[in-house]
Parts: structure tokens; C-alpha cells; sequence
């Protein structure tokens, strides 16, 4: 049995740990070989050393949460353990979550958590049918995944088409269109 301790000084403990602890039990239940125990402004974990540093590391991104948006609910502390459990079989291919370098070497990297399951779910399938609400960066995500391909020659030729589904304009003239009055 490993313990480690991590600070959380300067940080609002009941927006960080939750109405009666209910954030860290979200993580406890998790990971029930592992003991999560708040004292003071420390956090103790106690359990095997795989598993300590995999919810040390969530629990430090949970920080970086708390210090960007100022608050965590639970929502947001299960979203972490489901996408970093995710996220610890896909990283393997892609550290740092690089998926490609684009022409002034600037990296382009899947930033959110269902980005990077865009990108493991391209990895191990031939079709990823992709669906949410517009700006989420499906499309973005998918050129840089075909361009990544693209540059291993993975592929020859990349096709992008867009949907024959009207969405409000007039796509043009069918046969059945010019019918005489």
C-alpha cells in the first residue's frame, strides 16, 4: 500500500470536494481499491501504485478544472473518471493527444474529451458516424484524423462531401423539377 498527499491550498474545499464529499465518493466508487480521505486541505490516497497515480492524475485535473471555471459539480467529477479511464487505453497512439503537424508546425491536438473519442474510435474503425451539435469540432477533428492518415500513407486521397439533405437552400434542378405549366 502506496499514500500520498496532495495539497489543495487556495482552493474553496466545499466547491472542490463537494457537498458532503460527494465529489470524492464519485471517485472512491470508481476506484474501490483506493481510499480518497480528506483531512484539513490535504487529500490522502491510499492503494496500489497503478491505481494511485491514475487518480492522482484525475484529481489534479480536477483541480486544473476548479481553477479555470471555479466550481466542480459531480456531473462534471464523473465526466472526468469515465473520459481519463477512456483516455488511459487511446493514449497509448496518441501522446499528448497530437494527432497531427500542421504545415508551420503548428501541433493540432483533439482538446475535449469526446474529441478524443472521435479520435480512438477512428483508430480502431474503418466508419465513425460522428453526431452533436454544430462547433463541437467534428468536422475539424475528422480532416486532421484523414490528413494524419493522409501524410502515413495510410491512404491516397482524401474526399470531402457534404450531406444531399436540404437544410433550407435550393441544391439545384432535378429532372422532376421542369415541369410546364
Amino acid at each position: 500500500m502506496i499514500e500520498r498527499k496532495i495539497s489543495l491550498d487556495g482552493i474553496s474545499l466545499i466547491d472542490f470536494l463537494g457537498i458532503q464529499n460527494a465529489n470524492i465518493r464519485v471517485i472512491t466508487k470508481a476506484f474501490p481499491k483506493t481510499k480518497v480521505i480528506s483531512r484539513g486541505s490535504d487529500l490522502i490516497l491510499t492503494g496500489s501504485s497503478g491505481e494511485i497515480d491514475f487518480v492522482q492524475s484525475i484529481i489534479q485535473n480536477l483541480l486544473a478544472h476548479v481553477e479555470k471555471y471555479g466550481k466542480l459539480s459531480k456531473k462534471d467529477v464523473e465526466s472526468y473518471v469515465v473520459d481519463d479511464k477512456q483516455m488511459a487505453l487511446s493514449k497509448v497512439d496518441f501522446p499528448d493527444d497530437v494527432i497531427v503537424h500542421g504545415a508551420n508546425g503548428k501541433s493540432i491536438k483533439a482538446k475535449t474529451a469526446n474529441q478524443r473519442k472521435l479520435v480512438a474510435a477512428a483508430q480502431k474503425n474503418d466508419i465513425v458516424f460522428a453526431v452533436g451539435p454544430a462547433g463541437t469540432g467534428k468536422t475539424y477533428t475528422a480532416v486532421a484524423i484523414a490528413v494524419q492518415a493522409l501524410k502515413e500513407r495510410k491512404i491516397k486521397k482524401i474526399i470531402i462531401t457534404r450531406p444531399a439533405v436540404e437544410a433550407g437552400e435550393n441544391l439545384g434542378f432535378l429532372p422532376g423539377d421542369l415541369k410546364e405549366k
